[in-house]
């Protein structure tokens, strides 16, 4: 893989902000804990709240004193990692405050990796900011953190202004999916196992669904959430992704050009969605868990066209997946969370158990994400017994649990992964920019697609897997949504 200079301070914006409590400080802490970031690593948070360094410790220890596992609590390690952190106020709308931020971070010739979190109009202010303060040159980078813009105009207008202070090198664009554990698996299962990657092709593949559902509704993001929609909040970043890692051709090696240069093929090669292949929905008011919730009107407190649920049909225009559909759909108050990929294999071209009355079915993979994680192949075997009045096949699960099969292991969350690669410089399981404007293009014509229609998202209710169109969507190909 490849790896830069290890960075000997962290710059972290949105410092007091739910992400930075949730998952940066607890992943930091636990990078610490377990001795994978230099000793000397100096953190630096910054948000608009004024406060002092004691003051930010606080918060960071409340914080991880919420969001820590318990198996993880160490009183003087906590203390070790508290002496880590430091605490500047800064208005990034200004260039005013830029200077004592950079004061306030000393000598950086060791490296700099700066952590960006910030609303979609304070990017440009904000690298005007570190530019004038001097915090952009060779021995910086930097993290972005999505939403990256709502369309490819926008995005490029932000990829523009960070590329006029940073090269596409020092640029680690993050999407958090890459940083999962099965994510990662998915690379080990196709490339370091003979069996998969000769079927991995329209020979032996009939269909693939990718689904990424949630039983939550808007969760506080009603502004952000109302102006994005799932399209753009789930489609165009987390499930292309998984999509391009599904369908890519193999790299040559783990070089980050390489694993990149393979995806940005896939994504090319997508072929715009015709009008009877999409979806689109928005939640009315059902049960989810057993408990009665509210439409995304009542959530909202107002009528709206955002959609809440996609569903797509996708087709990859190469040798390799020609004539294979893609199944995408993702939603929010959807019957379970979940986060799953699931290769169908076609059927064996002739069935010798037929006349004794085997029945058949095509042997499948799912790889789940999340809640749980696992690889799961099923595959045909037949029942015990004698066999007089006929042969009984049933599919039986091969399973591959990740969390029993590496018990051992300690567990972590993405943003670790992610963290310490931006830490050390390793672009790997980052985004580049080419990728970022292939995704927008696809996901532009789709909406470009629904303009043109001015139909409404169809009504789905909570607690369901969607609007009775996303089942017709597959069911008129013999598809079932693994369910």
């Amino acid at each position: 893989m490849t790896k830069g200079k290890t960075s000997a301070a962290l710059l972290l914006f949105g410092a007091t902000g739910d992400l930075a409590r949730r998952k940066l400080l607890p992943s930091l802490y636990a990078l610490h804990e377990d001795g994978l970031i230099p000793a000397d690593l100096k953190i630096l948070g910054t948000a608009r709240s004024a406060m002092s360094d004691a003051e930010f410790r606080d918060i960071a220890r409340a914080a991880l004193a919420e969001f820590l596992p318990e198996d993880r609590k160490n009183e003087k390690q906590l203390a070790a990692f508290a002496e880590r952190l430091f605490y500047q106020p800064l208005d990034a709308s200004s260039v005013d405050g830029f200077d004592a931020l950079a004061e306030k971070l000393g000598d950086i010739s060791g490296g700099l990796s700066i952590f960006l979190s910030t609303a979609p109009f304070l990017f440009g202010p904000t690298i005007k900011g570190l530019s004038h303060a001097g915090l952009t040159g060779e021995q910086v980078r930097i993290g972005l953190e999505k939403p990256l813009g709502h369309d490819l105009a926008s995005s490029s207008e932000i990829n523009d202004a960070v590329a006029a202070a940073f090269s596409e090198a020092q640029i680690f664009r993050i999407d958090h999916y890459l940083g999962k554990e099965t994510v990662q698996n998915l690379m080990a299962l196709r490339f370091a196992n003979m069996m998969f990657e000769p079927l991995w092709n329209s020979n032996g593949i009939e269909h693939v669904e990718i689904t990424v559902s949630e039983t939550v509704g808007l969760e506080g993001r009603h502004g952000f959430y109302n102006d994005t929609g799932a399209l753009r909040d789930m489609v165009q970043n987390h499930m292309l992704q998984l999509l391009a890692l599904t369908a890519m051709e193999p790299p040559a090696d783990l070089d980050a050009t390489a694993v990149r240069d393979e995806k940005v093929k896939l994504l090319r090669a997508l072929r715009p969605v015709a009008g009877d292949e999409m979806v689109r929905g928005q939640y009315g008011s059902g049960a989810v868990n057993g408990e009665a919730v509210g439409s995304y009107t009542d959530d909202l407190g107002e009528a709206s066209e955002t959609e809440t649920f996609v569903a797509l049909k996708a087709h990859v225009d190469n040798w390799r997946w020609q004539g294979v559909p893609f199944y995408l759909r993702t939603g929010k108050r959807m019957h379970e969370r979940r986060s799953e990929i699931v290769i169908q294999f076609k059927c064996v071209p002739h069935n010798i158990f037929a006349e004794r009355g085997g029945k058949l079915s095509a042997n499948r993979l799912v790889i789940r994400l999340q809640p749980e994680e696992y690889v799961r192949l099923q595959v045909m075997a037949k029942e015990p017994g004698l066999d007089r009045d006929g042969v009984t096949l049933r599919e039986v699960p091969l399973d591959l649990s990740l969390t029993q099969a590496f018990a051992k292991a300690r567990r972590r969350i993405a943003y670790e992964r992610l963290l310490l690669d931006l830490i050390d410089g390793d672009p790997t399981l980052f985004v580049r920019r080419d990728e970022v404007e292939a995704q927008w293009r696809w996901i532009d014509a789709i909406r470009e697609s629904w303009r043109e229609s001015g139909a409404s998202p169809k009504p789905y209710g909570a607690g369901s897997w969607g609007p009775s169109a996303a089942i017709a969507l597959t069911e008129r190909d013999g598809v079932s949504w693994n369910e």
